[in-house]
C-alpha cells in the first residue's frame, strides 16, 4: 500500500472535506448568532469561522486517515469537528499536550 501524504489525495477528496467543513462552519456560525454569542451578522466573523472550520476539518480528515477510520464515519467526524471550530482545536491541543507529557515522562525513566 502506498504511503499516505497530503499530496496523494485527489482534488475530489479535498473538495468533499472542504465542503463538509465549510457547511459545519456555517452551521456553527448561525448557532452563535441564534444563541446571542454574536449580536448581529458580521461578514468578518463568518469568514473567520469558515477559515477555522476548514482548518479543523482538514486536520480531522488527516487524523481519520491516520487512524484508518472508514469514509462515512470520517465524514461525520469532520462535520462535527468543523462545527465545533476553535473548540475542536482546543481539544486537539489538550490531547497533544497530554500525549507529549506522557512521552516526556517515559523518556525520563
Amino acid at each position: 500500500m502506498p504511503e499516505k501524504d497530503p499530496l496523494s489525495y485527489s482534488l475530489i477528496t479535498y473538495a468533499w472535506v472542504f465542503g463538509i467543513s465549510l457547511f459545519g462552519g456555517l452551521a456553527g456560525y448561525f448557532r452563535k448568532v441564534k444563541s446571542g454569542l454574536i449580536s448581529r451578522f458580521s461578514l468578518i466573523e463568518l469568514v473567520g469561522e469558515m477559515f477555522i472550520s476548514a482548518f479543523v476539518g482538514v486536520m480531522t480528515f488527516y487524523l481519520c486517515e491516520w487512524a484508518d477510520i472508514p469514509g462515512p464515519l470520517a465524514a461525520a467526524l469532520i462535520g462535527i469537528a468543523s462545527h465545533m471550530g476553535s473548540r475542536a482545536i482546543f481539544i486537539f491541543e489538550t490531547a497533544a499536550d497530554k500525549a507529549f507529557q506522557r512521552f516526556v515522562n517515559v523518556e525520563k525513566l
